[in-house]
């Protein structure tokens, strides 16, 4: 069921019947079970002319997540003071499968567009918001991870072996944080630290995206702190037990 979902999210004007049951190889009577579940639930929608799309609900649950979520609410106040600080935009993000997700941004740029918008994924491979996550993914993850896409990580100058690999992400964990220049967007450079949560398990990452490249190294270290120290901040926020 939740494949129908992923395939109607995937299009992007609709899909009809007919379309669902050439992509998905499943029994009319599957199908229509599994649609009419979706649709009293609200997650999609039929539109005569255009077919099933994503449903209201997918908005209001949008809405619970931005007001609710721990993450969020314990980031939001950090984030504000850090954007107000440092001359950029300043991004949540969460790993969501095998991709990283933007789910708050605080901040504006008029030099650049963050390629990170709210709701847009991105590989976990390119990009400081989504290599600090990457950094803290479990060995074995990395491991099968490279053996699928090892082109990925070479594109990323991650390491062209599973041993370098290994070796850059233990850099980017021993210095809790990781910075990169145009990889997701033109001509900006990002920084980002990890967060974690009361486990001490990888959640997310925050960073800040900053509208040049030619930033000195003491000034990236800078920044690189103050963000290290705002991710602290909510790791201990989410990691204590709700009053």
């Amino acid at each position: 069921m939740i494949s129908v979902l992923d395939l109607i999210e995937s299009s992007s004007d609709g899909l009809t019947l007919e379309e669902m049951l050439e992509a998905m190889k499943l029994s009319r009577s599957t199908l229509y079970r599994y649609i009419k579940v979706l649709s009293d639930a609200g997650l999609i929608a039929l539109l005569p002319n255009f077919g099933y799309t994503l449903g209201p609900r997918v908005a209001e649950l949008d809405l619970k997540m931005r007001t609710q979520d721990p993450l969020i609410v314990a980031s939001m106040p950090v984030m504000t003071e850090l954007a107000r600080t440092v001359p950029g935009v300043v991004l949540l993000c969460r790993k969501y499968r095998d991709k990283v997700l933007c789910v708050h941004q605080e901040g504006s740029s008029a030099v650049f567009r963050s390629g990170y918008e709210r709701g847009q994924d991105h590989p976990l491979f390119k990009g400081a918001a989504s290599r600090i996550i990457l950094a803290h993914t479990e060995a074995r993850a990395i491991a099968r991870l490279y053996a699928e896409r090892s082109g990925e990580f070479a594109d990323a100058q991650l390491g062209n072996t599973l041993e370098e690999v290994k070796i850059r992400l233990a850099r980017m964990r021993h210095a809790g944080w990781d910075s990169t220049s145009a990889q997701v967007t033109t001509g900006v450079t990002g920084i980002a630290a990890p967060l974690f949560d009361s486990k001490g398990t990888i959640t997310g990452s925050l960073s800040v995206t900053l509208g040049s490249t030619s930033l000195r190294q003491t000034e990236i270290e800078q920044i690189a702190e103050r963000v290290k120290l705002c991710a602290g901040i909510v790791s201990q926020a989410i990691s204590r037990p709700p009053a």
